[in-house]
């Protein structure tokens, strides 16, 4: 994210009214989400993490297709239907008429979502001259870092309803990847309307959009507000006003829960779920998790640009005892960046079993016989795949510490984290990913191709043959069986090479008011409010 930006969102947008607590208690016409962090953007084109997703992508915005509720099916959204060519690489998109963008105290509408608005939204991210391409930087990390910037070589209107996307070439996931959140539909006629007035970044600082949610006021880490747009084309929300009240520290999250602040609240602890389960105000919801946390490791700074290096800190972690201490259990190790759920997993890649000995014999050979010292950023936000950055920070301290390996900790807040990693500050980082699309490219592309290296995810700052060349040859392959070998080699040479540890597939948890109907677990971990509604008292 650029820090720019991240600096005028606080300034322009500090209108929120602070008695939210007060606003939901009152009546069923509020509901408050006690989430985790502060949305490092408000626009998804601009935006990695799954705080900031929740933020913008089910509330302010809809894509030309999404995912079925519940699932990894693409459907139709702002497109009714589209076609695909013979040589897959042309899809034409028929739009959904009578569609109305936000009104609100900022900006009035004088026409319905059509084309130009879906040209203007993808061209942003696509063409160095567009006019807003630079707005925030011109840093668009999913559309770059998945390469979309080389995939795609036109987006066109053919007529007001029509939309033509031409590929360079076959991309199979490209479909699902137009369901993800940085493909969002934004207001052409909105962005004609800042550029005039030279207010350029308004654009993402007070968003406008198509979805259930319209966009009211930000109050830098406390609360983000949002009221229901009674024109949404889906149908108007059930609930009349919508307030994030941003609570990165859990346990206040679930004290919020209990006393009737918040209705729903993110990423409980996992020592807080039996509590949970047995309050009868309360409704725990669960499911497993399409994610990963890991360990990466900076591959471009010494000594972890030696494999050997790699390879001894992965023995000398001790994955279980991180399950035990940490997720109590509701997790499973893992051995791959994305778990088993997920098609085309294998087992037959190297495995790193918790072995200090090995550890030091590996620091040994690679001339570190007296080990080294390191830093270690501990993630400062709970997630489902870490829900206790800090803890496990100081369990992994002790574990290298065996082995020699020295390691002081560190941490930030959620937005300056991510930008220091995106700019390679790091040695040692606790990250991970939840699934967007249900596709491994999604995991294995996102995360840890060379496009992504400096445009994208990839922390690690991995980039090396013959890996990055067998997920590129997978994405572009139709076959599922073709695609599933391919991932396999893929793999195997990821786990040789060991840019990251990975530590867990968690399950993940959301905590409600009984007072919450309509509420269904998302594979994304994405929560969608415009179903809900809340029950009397």
């Amino acid at each position: 994210m650029n820090l720019k930006i991240h600096r005028l969102v606080v300034l322009t947008c500090m209108v929120a009214h602070p008695f939210y607590a007060r606003e939901a208690l009152a009546d069923n016409s509020t509901l408050v989400y006690c989430s985790e962090g502060s949305p490092e953007s408000l626009n998804p084109q601009q935006m990695l993490s799954g705080t900031a997703r929740n933020a913008t992508t089910t509330t302010i915005y809809d894509r030309l297709v999404d995912f079925a509720p519940g699932t990894t099916r693409v459907v139709p959204a702002l497109a009714e239907s589209w076609t695909v060519s013979d040589d897959r690489k042309t899809y034409e998109f028929t739009l959904r008429r009578g569609v109305k963008f936000h009104t609100t105290s900022f900006f009035k509408p004088t026409r319905d979502f059509n084309a130009d608005d879906a040209v203007f939204s993808f061209n942003r991210q696509l063409d160095a001259n567009h006019p807003f391409h630079r707005v925030g930087g011109g840093l668009y990390q999913y559309f770059q870092g998945m390469g979309m910037d080389k995939l795609i070589a036109s987006v066109s209107r053919v007529d007001d309803y029509k939309l033509r996307i031409v590929l360079t070439r076959p991309e199979a996931p490209f479909l699902a990847n137009m369901a993800m959140p940085f493909m969002s539909i934004l207001s052409a006629e909105y962005g004609a309307q800042v550029l005039a007035a030279k207010t350029p970044a308004n654009l993402d600082i007070q968003p406008i959009g198509t979805g259930p949610y319209a966009f009211k006021s930000y109050l830098k880490d406390s609360t983000i507000r949002y009221t229901a747009n009674a024109q949404y084309w889906n149908g108007k929300p059930k609930i009349d006003n919508l307030v994030f009240s941003i609570t990165p520290d859990a346990s206040v999250r679930l004290q919020k829960l209990k006393k009737g602040e918040c209705q729903i609240a993110v990423s409980p602890t996992p020592a807080d779920l039996p509590a949970i389960k047995q309050n009868k105000q309360l409704v725990l919801a669960e499911a497993d998790g399409l994610n990963i946390g890991y360990l990466a490791m900076n591959v471009e700074k010494p000594p972890f640009d030696n494999v050997l290096v790699r390879r001894a800190v992965a023995h000398a972690l001790n994955k279980q005892a991180y399950i035990d201490a940490i997720y109590l259990g509701n997790a499973k190790a893992a051995i791959n960046p994305y778990p088993s759920t997920m098609w085309s997993y294998t087992e037959e890649v190297r495995k790193y079993p918790y072995d200090p000995a090995q550890a030091k014999a590996l620091l040994a050979q690679a001339g570190y016989d007296k080990g080294f010292s390191t830093t270690l950023w501990t993630l400062p936000v709970s997630r489902p795949y870490n829900p206790n950055g800090r803890k496990m920070g100081e369990m992994m301290q002790a574990d290298l510490a065996k082995v020699g390996i020295k390691v002081e900790l560190a941490t930030y807040d959620w937005a300056t984290y991510l930008a220091k990693v995106k700019r390679g500050e790091h040695q040692m980082v606790q990250l991970g990913w939840s699934g967007d699309n249900g596709d491994p490219d999604n995991f294995l592309y996102t995360l840890f191709s060379c496009d992504s290296v400096t445009r994208g995810s990839n922390n690690s700052r991995y980039c090396k043959e013959p890996f990055n060349g067998l997920i590129s040859k997978a994405r572009a392959t139709y076959d599922t069986a073709e695609r599933t070998q391919l991932y396999g080699k893929a793999l195997a040479t990821f786990s040789e090479d060991v840019p990251v540890i990975p530590i867990a597939h968690s399950k993940v948890y959301r905590a409600l008011s009984s007072r919450v109907t309509g509420y269904e677990m998302n594979p994304f971990d994405l929560d969608y409010f415009s179903t809900l509604t809340l029950k009397d008292r």
